[in-house]
């Protein structure tokens, strides 16, 4: 017995080998390889955006470790009452790290 499709109703687009050939780049474009699902997308929603949120990975990477920094150094002060230079330094260093970069992906976006 047959399975019913999803989708039963067949559209045919005809293309020129040219318009076929831009049709595969725009899809390995947006990573995808389903050219009846490009279609469709690109039919229904006219756009499909590919993002790249590696910079911003890392950047909450390095916010989570500068975190993490801050939470042990907490813990000394609340424990002996103390606070070292050196401390406060390594704070500054990674918070300046952060906003370098928080600036250099804002470059980017702009």
């Amino acid at each position: 017995m047959s399975e019913k499709r999803e989708r039963p109703v067949q559209i045919i687009l005809r293309v020129t080998e040219r318009e076929k050939a831009f049709i595969h780049q725009k899809m390995a474009a947006a990573k995808t390889k389903n050219m009846s699902a490009y279609l469709r997308k690109m039919a229904i929603d006219g756009l499909i955006l590919n993002m790249d949120f590696s910079d911003i990975r890392r950047l909450c990477n390095d916010v989570g470790k500068a975190s993490g920094l801050i939470n042990q150094i907490v813990k000394r002060v609340n424990s002996d009452g103390r606070y070292y230079a050196d401390d406060i330094a390594e704070i500054k260093q990674k918070q300046e790290e952060i906003l370098r970069k928080v600036h250099i992906i804002g470059e980017k976006i702009i």
